[in-house]
């Protein structure tokens, strides 16, 4: 950024309840000093946010786009700060500074000695916002709303770190998550910067992981536990500059936007996706598992994986958007599939390591390769609606022909094994 600006207090409380809401993409105006609520817009995407700069182009309008996660960031963005804290205590080596003064001089003289005599005040107001701003985090995050009074109690304290536990059942599996809070480097206010979670599995082993939190954001309760059951999860996951780009990063900064390129490409795309999944097998120096990640560009395409099969919850309405979004965060989804003519009820959950889907029936029994095939062949509409039919004569054969040999189908007794045929059990949610 290229010149400075005052950010009002009333932006400021607008920004901690966007930054709540997840509304990270901010685009402001260049244009005034001092910036208010009307010269700031938060949005959740970055299309959004650079939608509304390009279409509010006038002679006092000319936003920029940025990304930040909470307004201890933000106002790191802007170095008005330092420079204001310099010039108020030089008054001389204030360039607008004269004995007859102007409009501009006396209202910005008078927000900083406003601001000087309202700091006592306002650091009140921060801890109270940082206290609701806590408890929209942990409650954004999965971790309840029963722990406001051991919050405010740890808060009041004042000391540089501080955790808090949560424990609760899920699918009868019992699941813990110690809550890691600091202090910032930078000012009083506390961030929820990691959690470590541990699950007790159905045959006695506890799998522990500790997940780190970028301003409160990252895995959920409810995704820890699914990627601690095995399962996988598809995050927006921020990308890291290495230390030779963040030199540049910061160089770039204090050039115009047109001669920037690390910093405007990273601007406008500081996250991407990816499919997340824990490595049992192996563990890392701080003794967590290590992480598999499946990018974009890896291929796996959830919609296509459950499109191979029959589910009749892909109706590609509101259905299928809920089913798709429940298997993005890790979820085993209860489907209805529609095998021979009749919907059959079975779980299903994504596998993006494969490419493919995991398939159980009604009993969380995990299908063989052979069910699956059967599962999975396409038929027409036509043979669809005449599957009741074709079974009924299937079964007219039999009858008329006892010493005929009818191949059974691999899912008319689902979840029942066939003597001398072992079954693989597939892991209980």
């Amino acid at each position: 950024m290229n010149r400075e600006h005052v950010i009002s207090d009333e932006l400021i409380e607008v920004a901690q309840i966007s930054f709540a809401k997840g509304e990270n993409w901010i685009a402001y105006n260049t244009i005034p000093y001092f910036l208010d609520t009307g010269d700031m817009y938060f949005f959740k995407t970055a299309d959004e946010a650079h939608g509304f700069s390009d279409n509010n182009i006038s002679e006092y309008d000319n936003y920029r786009v940025l990304h930040a996660y909470s307004t201890d960031e933000l106002l790191r963005r802007f170095f008005y700060g330092e420079n204001l804290e310099r010039l108020f205590a030089d008054p001389d080596a204030n360039g607008l500074y004269n004995t007859e003064g102007n409009a501009f001089t006396d209202a910005l003289i008078d927000h900083i000695e406003q601001q000087q005599i309202l700091n006592n005040k306002n650091v009140s107001i921060m801890n109270e916002q940082n206290f609701d701003h806590l408890k929209d985090n942990i409650k954004y995050m999965g971790f309840g709303e029963k722990q406001h009074d051991e919050l405010e109690a740890h808060l009041k304290e004042g000391k540089e770190a501080f955790q808090m536990t949560y424990s609760t059942e899920i699918n009868k599996k019992a699941f813990e998550a110690v809550l890691q809070f600091r202090k910032s480097e930078k000012s009083d206010m506390y961030f929820l910067n990691s959690y470590k979670a541990s699950l007790d599995w159905s045959n006695g082993e506890k799998k522990e992981q500790t997940f780190y939190l970028n301003y409160g954001r990252g895995v959920t309760a409810k995704e820890a536990f699914n990627l601690l059951s095995g399962r996988s999860v598809e995050k927006e996951l921020l990308r890291k500059l290495s230390p030779e780009e963040t030199t540049q990063f910061k160089a770039e900064l204090k050039l115009p936007p047109e001669q920037r390129g690390l910093a405007e490409n990273w601007e406008k795309s500081p996250t991407y996706k990816a499919w997340i999944q824990l490595d049992f097998e192996n563990k890392d120096k701080n003794n967590n598992y290590e992480v598999k990640q499946y990018h974009e560009n890896y291929g796996y395409d959830l919609k296509a994986a459950v499109g191979k099969y029959f589910v009749m919850e892909m109706d590609g309405g509101e259905k299928e958007k809920a089913l798709l979004q429940s298997l993005q965060k890790g979820n085993i989804q209860a489907v209805n599939i529609q095998v021979d003519g009749e919907a059959q009820k079975m779980f299903i959950e994504a596998n993006p390591q494969y490419k493919t889907i995991n398939l159980y029936d009604d009993k969380m029994q995990r299908l063989n390769q052979e069910q699956r095939q059967h599962v999975s062949q396409k038929q027409s509409g036509e043979e669809l609606k005449q599957g009741k039919e074709v079974k009924e004569d299937q079964k007219q054969e039999v009858k008329q022909d006892k010493k005929k040999s009818v191949k059974q189908s691999p899912l008319d007794d689902l979840g029942k094994p066939k003597k001398g045929r072992s079954r693989k059990k597939g892991m209980s949610v």
